[in-house]
């Protein structure tokens, strides 16, 4: 019944409004952007924590202890302005696309309820123990907690990854006699096609986040003191994970490019500005997408290698715009350059990676304040790389709303300009001051020094030995280098 009311008031017109449509895919889009670059920090960072806490109670350096305490605190503000951001993007399913949870919710229910019953009960249940019990219960029950809080992130991103795929991908369903999907395969539906790829990516892409923070916030106290023994050894952990995850990353999102290519190719298309099917396609890396005239303007280009990326083949052909009907096409140039900008901000990243590889290899990786002053500019790149992804992700897919199958039009609520214009207005101005205030506490928190951090009187002698020894840490300096500090 749901369905036949919304439907009706569609096609009376009433949401049919462009302007009303835009604004509510407009509100979507905002809070989404908003929410995920907290996900994107406290994957990573509570795996660091759980990394930081397992070294202090394998080596009992309280160097670890340290940066442990320094960063938990960060991570509980950061953790629950995710919370509360995600919560409010459950309640606009159901205002502004009830339609779309109508026809959808037998699939996507599920899987957001296995999230909730899994991911977040696991992280609430021993959140409390992490913040909180660390001096109150036994060191390894602690790192335990630590643990299960990092697995929860990682399950929380299983979870709403495969949602967000099978909508890209869907699989494992069927259409019951009133419209609904529902589902035949449950296996099917959660690890559809594109899921593995985007699970991946994503994770990777949350712990990259995390590694550039974390390089920048030692960078800016490195630039201060180099001696700084916390920032030192926050800096030689961000810059492994720098050095070796970034071309891993290069790695997977090109395998998610290939299916991507097969799944979605109106999308990649649009990702490489091709309005022509043709072999040996070009690599535009500038331009300027026209949609009018169906080219890119302005084109700075390589012949053949998008052919070669694509296909592995330079004389391959690849599917063009004008393979799709008019208005099946995704808004080209939004895409194009949002593919750019985090294709642009990863290579900066292996670019640093292997920038801090040659500097350790010299036993220069402290003493290189031009290092330094480009992990302190990379510091939120991995925020601005992971928005520019779901950007790609999400107005590719576009006019889907699952693909292929269901068009974003016709999944919104029958809801009146007035009401979106004023709630969107709303979710502006709290996010900003809300979330702008925790945002700015977190910075705040950044710029104390790790080594001003308080650790409990049993391991202050230990701290200082280990202050000392710092210099000489095999991880940090190579052999060579080492005598001369």
């Amino acid at each position: 019944m749901l369905t036949l009311v919304a439907t009706s008031a569609i096609t009376s017109g009433f949401i049919q409004d462009p302007t009303a449509l835009l604004l509510a895919r407009f509100q979507f889009a905002f809070t989404v952007a908003f929410h995920i670059i907290f996900p994107a920090f406290t994957i990573g960072l509570a795996s660091y924590l759980a990394v930081l806490e397992g070294l202090y109670l394998k080596t009992r350096n309280p160097v670890y202890q340290k940066l442990f305490r320094y960063w938990v605190k960060i991570f509980a503000v950061a953790f629950g302005m995710g919370v509360v951001s995600g919560i409010v993007m459950s309640y606009q399913f159901g205002t502004n696309w009830s339609v779309f949870s109508d026809k959808a919710g037998p699939v996507i229910g599920p899987l957001m309820g296995y999230e909730v019953l899994t991911a977040f009960f696991l992280e609430a249940g021993f959140l409390g123990v992490m913040l909180f019990g660390m001096n109150k219960v036994g060191e390894k029950l602690h790192f335990f907690a630590t643990l299960m809080v990092a697995i929860g992130t990682a399950i929380s991103a299983f979870w709403i990854l495969s949602v967000n795929s099978w909508m890209q991908t869907p699989t494992g369903f069927a259409m019951n006699d009133v419209g609904q999907f529902i589902v035949v395969d449950w296996f099917e539906v959660v690890f559809n096609p594109s899921f593995p790829y985007r699970l991946a990516h994503m994770l990777l892409a949350a712990y990259l986040t995390t590694a550039f923070v974390v390089g920048a916030v030692a960078a800016w106290h490195l630039l201060k003191d180099k001696t700084n023994a916390g920032a030192r050894k926050m800096f030689s952990m961000a810059m492994w994970m720098a050095l070796i995850v970034a071309p891993l990353q290069v790695f997977v999102g090109d395998l998610h490019g290939l299916n991507t290519q097969e799944y979605q190719p109106a999308k990649v298309a649009a990702m490489e500005g091709h309005f022509e099917t043709q072999r040996q396609a070009p690599l535009y890396l500038f331009g300027l997408p026209n949609e009018d005239t169906a080219s890119v303007d302005y084109a700075v280009k390589i012949p053949g290698l998008a052919s070669f990326i694509l296909k592995h083949d330079f004389d391959a052909e690849v599917t063009g715009l004008d393979a799709f009907p008019r208005d099946e096409w995704p808004p080209v140039a939004i895409v194009f350059w949002s593919f750019r900008v985090m294709v642009g901000i990863g290579m900066l990243m292996v670019l640093i990676g292997v920038w801090s590889g040659i500097q350790r290899w010299r036993g220069k990786l402290y003493d290189s304040p031009l290092l330094h002053r480009a992990a302190l500019f990379m510091g939120p790149m991995g925020f601005v790389a992971v928005v520019a992804g779901w950007i790609v992700t999400e107005v590719g897919r576009q006019p889907w709303v699952v693909y292929g199958l269901l068009r974003t039009s016709d999944a919104a609520s029958p809801i009146a300009l007035e009401g979106i214009a004023g709630s969107l207005l709303a979710f502006i101005v709290v996010y900003f001051l809300v979330f702008g205030a925790g945002t700015f506490y977190i910075i705040r928190k950044m710029a104390g020094s790790p080594d001003n951090v308080n650790i409990p009187d049993y391991a202050k002698r230990q701290h200082a030995m280990a202050v000392e020894r710092m210099f000489y840490d095999d991880d940090d300096q190579s052999p060579s280098k080492r005598e001369d500090k």
